[in-house]
């Protein structure tokens, strides 16, 4: 399996999921071909690039122009066939069925996230998201546990990268949350 590394992306102002906590999330969505992904606030769509890669059938939602056009422009580079849609979680969401989405973007409304995957995250389908704030981090634990997720998951990242002359650069600590959809 080839990972792509961040430099490989076409990227602008937008936020990207970088290498490591890319190839984590994927590894905590468990893709595998024939997988149905659905990426709310899909930012350059560096994990939907991946996932499609790894035989998912991908839908990538992004709320920002750039964004959107960064990930057409991805997608052409890397010759996948993501399906992009612009717009806002959840009101302009696909009325499909999912065994896999990724939150990196929510546009503070989690709450209304987890409503339309009631009904469009199939049951034993993975749930996960990627934060850098407490606020919602906290939230998505707690909806979680409301909406009667099982196998939940939750680990603190913190990186750094060594520059040209040799000076580690620390990144943001990222929470990587994953849940399993159980319907009883």
């Amino acid at each position: 399996m080839k990972w792509l590394k961040d430099e490989d992306f076409i990227r602008g102002n937008i936020p990207m999921t970088k290498f490591n906590i890319r190839v984590l999330t994927i590894g905590y969505l468990g893709i595998n071909q024939g997988d149905r992904l659905l990426d709310i606030g899909a930012g350059t769509g560096s994990i939907s690039i991946e996932a499609s890669l790894q035989g998912a059938k991908v839908w990538a939602i992004e709320r920002e122009e750039e964004g959107v056009q960064l990930i057409k422009e991805n997608n052409d580079r890397f010759a996948t066939d993501i399906d992009i849609v612009q717009g806002l979680a959840p009101e302009d969401l696909p009325d499909i069925k999912f065994n896999k989405c990724f939150v990196g973007g929510s546009g503070g409304k989690l709450k209304e996230i987890f409503q339309y995957l009631e009904g469009h995250l199939e049951d034993k389908g993975v749930l996960c998201g990627n934060f850098i704030t407490l606020n919602n981090l906290s939230q998505f634990l707690t909806l979680l546990k409301e909406y009667g997720y099982k196998d939940i998951e939750t680990q603190l990242i913190q990186s750094a990268y060594m520059d040209k002359i040799g000076l580690l650069k620390g990144q943001n600590p990222i929470y990587i949350v994953k849940g399993v959809k159980s319907n009883g």
